[in-house]
């Protein structure tokens, strides 16, 4: 199943809503692991040995995978940790340790009841993850499934580095939806409610672009993922109010995501944004407001009632360029998707809502 658009008047917003800077630089990069160093004396004289190696590191990449299929399981940590780091630190290395045979003994380790063998294995998949050649190949080779398990079961790091490898195979777009039947979706909303700052993006990163595929937007609204996103947008002090918002202009593609959002009572988050947000926050706050009120009398009245038109009109006039394009996006001025029956019962003293349109 492909990624999805939203068009208004028969012309696409997805443009408007993901192609920029702006919404990339929102989210993690997961464009390595945050594991931390592996602090034991044995490892500082090996991390020592692996830099003075990499120019040349074939024979070590060799010696590490064998010691993957070890049956001690310090051999097999020591194997993961510095195939970790080759892959951290040399990219070139990637490919050389996929082609070496190293992916099916990592994901193995991935289900070890191990806890610390099982993260050694998770963020050194991640880092192989990072060169698009390996993408298909870890998807493939059966790794969706271990990483879904770590994210649910693993330390904090594994599964922090577990939603940032599978956002990465999230990139091939086949495997979109094979995440999604795992059973990742559910526990990507449990991370980015309960985690800390860092899982709280890398879950969000990895939900964004997960949600793009229909059949997962519909596993996110049902895993409650609206109300995670309304108190997000709504606590200024978070730092996820940019992240979160991007995650609903995905989701609100479909009517259920609408009527969660609605339910959990995301217009007036959503109207503040645009009142006392930043100027991305607007910006992407906009084009959520015209998927909300697009083929629905009741929410433009929603929206119009909590104060959205003189906001919207500001923006129009004095954002950045932007803004101005969304706001008025079609040469149409936002105001025209409410009609006199949406916004007739407003008091005159508030406001004339017919002096914008």
């Amino acid at each position: 199943m492909g990624t999805e658009g939203y068009t208004y008047m028969g012309r696409s917003l997805t443009e408007l809503r993901i192609n920029d800077d702006s919404s990339s630089s929102a989210f993690s990069d997961c464009n390595s692991d945050r594991s931390g160093e592996f602090a034991t004396a044995s490892s500082q004289t090996r991390r020592f040995l692996i830099a003075c190696a990499t120019e040349n590191s074939d024979d070590l990449i060799r010696q590490l995978v064998s010691d993957l299929h070890s049956s001690s399981i310090d051999y097999q940590k020591q194997a993961a940790m510095e195939i970790r780091l080759l892959a951290k630190n040399k990219p070139e290395n990637r490919i050389k340790i996929a082609k070496a045979g190293a992916i099916k003994p990592l994901i193995s380790l991935i289900l070890s009841p191990d806890l610390q063998l099982q993260e050694y294995g998770v963020t050194a998949i991640l880092n192989l993850s990072l060169c698009d050649e390996n993408k298909e190949v870890i998807a493939s080779s059966g790794a969706i499934k271990p990483l879904v398990r770590a994210l649910g079961a693993g330390t904090p790091t594994a599964k922090e580095n577990a939603a940032c490898a599978l956002l990465r195979l999230s990139q091939v777009e086949e495997s979109k939806a094979a995440i999604g039947r795992s059973g990742a979706i559910p526990l990507l909303v449990s991370l980015l409610e309960s985690g800390g700052f860092r899982a709280k993006k890398d879950a969000s990163t990895a939900l964004y672009s997960l949600c793009m595929v229909k059949e997962n937007k519909i596993r996110a609204v049902k895993a409650g993922i609206m109300k995670v996103l309304v108190e997000l947008m709504a606590d200024f002090e978070s730092n996820m109010v940019d992240k979160s918002a991007y995650v609903v202009s995905v989701l609100v593609a479909v009517a259920e995501a609408r009527a969660a959002l609605v339910e959990e009572g995301g217009v007036p988050v959503l109207v503040e944004i645009v009142e006392v947000g930043t100027q991305r926050q607007k910006e992407i706050v906009v084009v959520i407001l015209l998927q909300v009120c697009e083929d629905s009398v009741a929410y433009r009245t929603m929206v119009a009632r909590e104060g959205a038109i003189p906001p919207l009109v500001s923006l129009s006039q004095s954002g950045t360029n932007r803004a101005k394009q969304k706001v008025l996006f079609s040469s149409t001025p936002f105001p025209l998707l409410f009609s006199a029956r949406d916004v007739a019962p407003f008091p005159s003293n508030r406001f004339d809502p017919f002096f914008y349109l």
